[in-house]
């Protein structure tokens, strides 16, 4: 079962700044109020830095990169 909440007293400004970051997000106004709750208090367990970035960015879609082959054995260094 999932829970419901009413927030009263909400200054209007807030509501207008809400109200455009949803759009922003391409989100109703409590789509976007569910994902400003599950970001703020969603996980309890900690996550290593990759897959908070992940999670984070994730949304905006990925780049692929040509990695090019390896012409030559690594250089020694010399440490003299």
């Amino acid at each position: 079962m999932m829970a419901a909440i009413t927030v009263r007293n909400l200054d209007d400004h807030i509501k207008q700044r809400l109200r455009v970051r949803a759009a922003r997000h391409g989100r109703s106004m409590e789509a976007e109020v569910r994902a400003i709750l599950v970001d703020a208090v969603g996980e309890d367990e900690p996550k290593n830095l990759l897959m908070a970035l992940h999670e984070r960015f994730a949304e905006l879609g990925g780049v692929d990169l040509d990695i090019p082959p390896r012409n030559s054995a690594p250089r020694i260094v010399e440490f003299d």
